[in-house]
Formats: C-alpha cells, structure tokens, sequence
C-alpha cells in the first residue's frame, strides 16, 4: 500500500495504459498518449508520457506509441497474459506501479478500463475519477486551489506541498454540470477517460524511445477465472468513436421505422448510425448507437442530427465535430445552438433528398 503522507519526489512521469485487442493498439491508447503529451509538456520538469503495455506477443505495440509520442514504453508480457482477465491484468500493473511510481495513470473508459482501473486503485489505495471528458493539470498548492468554496479537509494536507495537481472534470448528475475532482492524499492520480474527446498527435514514423521489459511474477492460482473461448458478437457493431460520418437520430423520427431511413443515408454515404438518448430510452435503435456525454463522445468529420432536440448532453458529446448539419421542424431547437447547417423541415423529406443528391 502507499503510505499516507505523499512524498511527491518519488512519483514522477504520466502512464497511460496502452490497451491492446487481439495485439492490436485501442485508438483511446493513442489519444491518451497524446492527452498525455500536453499535460506533461505543462507540468514541465522533464516529465514523460510513458505507455505500459500488457500481454503476449506485444512487443511490436511499442513502435506505434513512440510514432504517437509515448518517450518510454513499458512492457509486460507472460503467456499468462495473452487473453485479459482482472486477476491477472490487476496484479502485474499494480506491481509494476509500486516499483516505477508514476505521478499520474490513465485509462480509457472501455470495457476492459471501467474494469481494470478501479481494481487497481483499490490495490493502490488511492483515488479514481472514471469517464472524464476534460484533464488540466494545476502546479498550485491545494489548499491554494481549493479556495474556500470545497469540502476538502485541508488541515490534513501540507501548505507548502505543490506537485502536481491533476484536475479530473467529467459530467455528473446526468450530465446537467461538469465536476472538477481532486485526489488530494494519495497517489498516482488516476483516472478513465471516454474515447474519442482527447486529441492524438500527427504520427511521426520512425521515433524510437526507451522500452522497459518489466518480468511479471505471475502464476496460474494468481487468476481466478479462465478464459476458454472468445467468441465475437454475431450482432452489427457500431463504432462511433472511429467515424468520419455519422447519422443520428432523434424523437423526430417517431419510432423505430424511422431509423431505416437513416441507416438508408448512413450505407449511400458511408456513414454509421447514432441515436439521441430519447431515441434510445424509447427502444428504437440499441444502446451501442448513443451518442451524447451518457452515451459516446464523438467527433466525425460531419454529424448529421435529424429530429434531435439538442439536450445540453447530447451538445457535448458532439461539440468537436468538424461540421454539423441539424435538421429539424423546430426553429427553436437547441441544436441550432451549434450546428454548422440548420435545416428547418420534415426530415423525411429532407432526408430522401439528401440520398439522391449525394454525389459518390
């Protein structure tokens, strides 16, 4: 365990778990990496952005992370490592963490993250801020930065203590505010973060960095659950963080018929489909199509909004789309707000026309 008075000497450096599938890199590893880049670049001090990278066979990861800007990359292989499971996974990064003492560790807010992180806090006693949208860092004592306005107990923190401060902001309460989170007494600070609202850097082929072999201590009564098989899901994938088009809709189009016509735009355009909360609540289209601050945070080249409103969530998690074209009956509707092309009229007339318009 880390002890409870926070020598800030000894922890130094942002890690980022490099999540891997199938030995593939997850994009959120490379947006981490670069998130990581600039939060070091502002801390200064010679501070790194490290990758640690787990499993079997990996090795070959490691030039893409330095490519998208990783200085040094830890590796941590074991056939025991090959498929994921939480024992496992938990223990090496926890080791690895106690020995290496980064200052900050970072995780995407996938599946395996959302698992992985918060055990791994717990082993650490520390802290975690899961599903953030925003990272800032602050160089400010906390007492300094928590003001007055914080029900932070500041006689148990150091005055003169000002290390890095990693300000968490992620949507709470249903996304109606914003919370900017502390981990004042404990470190590393730790936190998930949603694919597809941080930045990768441009690809630079050819950078080499610094790997670290790290040997894990690892045996099969370590892992209490074995995976036998792994078998892909038979049912459509929607990978809205990836895409460059998308077409959503909303409670416009009146219930779930209505999607067809979108899917009909997405396939001639070669866009995917996304839906409102409201869209999804109503069991018109699956979960996985969400989009919004509850759902997936996007940023295609061009998002299509028919028949949504605009709930502020929903706003966010759109907000960094290159272009936005919103179509809607609704002179008032809030996604006007934002949108780059407002359209006022029936989407199902709107929309066929679209279809025979777009130019291949």
């Amino acid at each position: 365990m880390i002890s409870d008075k926070i020598n800030n000497e000894i922890y130094k450096h942002i890690w980022v778990f490099a999540e891997q599938w199938d030995k593939k890199l997850m994009n959120v590893a490379l947006e981490l990496i670069g998130e990581g880049g600039r939060l070091a670049a502002q801390i200064g001090d010679n501070t790194k952005v490290n990758a640690l990278l787990i499993g079997n066979g990996v090795e070959h990861l490691a030039t893409e992370c330095f490519e998208y800007g990783a200085n040094c990359v830890y590796i941590i292989e074991d056939k025991l490592l090959e498929c994921y499971t939480t024992d496992a996974y938990a223990k090496v990064m926890t080791e690895a963490i106690l020995q290496y003492k980064p200052e900050i560790m970072l995780f995407g807010a996938t599946h395996i993250g959302r698992d992985l992180a918060p055990r791994v806090a717990a082993r650490l006693n520390t802290g975690l801020t899961a599903d953030c949208t925003r990272l800032d860092v602050s160089m400010k004592s906390y007492i300094e930065y928590a003001g007055v306005n914080t029900t932070l107990d500041t006689s148990k923190l150091d005055p003169n203590d000002t290390g890095t401060r990693l300000l968490q902001t992620r949507p709470a309460f249903g996304g109606n505010l914003m919370a900017t989170i502390i981990c004042p007494e404990t470190k590393p600070q730790m936190a998930t973060v949603r694919p597809g609202v941080m930045q990768k850097r441009e690809r630079i082929t050819g950078v080499k960095g610094e790997l670290v072999t790290i040997k894990p201590e690892i045996a099969p009564s370590d892992i209490r659950v074995e995976v036998i098989k792994t078998v892909k899901s038979t049912k459509e994938l929607v990978s809205l963080t990836d895409a460059q088009i998308i077409c959503s809709g909303g409670r416009g189009l009146g219930d779930a018929a209505g999607f067809e016509l979108v899917k009909q735009l997405a396939e001639k355009i070669g866009g995917v489909v996304g839906a409102s909360r409201a869209a999804v609540d109503a069991g018109w289209i699956d979960h996985s199509h969400q989009v919004g601050q509850t759902g997936t945070t996007v940023k295609p080249k061009i998002y299509f909004a028919f028949g949504i409103s605009g709930a502020v969530q929903h706003r966010a998690g759109i907000q960094s789309a290159d272009v936005i074209v919103a179509v809607n009956k609704d002179p008032d509707a809030p996604i006007f707000e934002i949108a780059d092309y407002c359209i006022i009229g029936d989407l199902f007339q709107i929309i066929p026309e679209i279809i025979s318009q777009w130019e291949r």
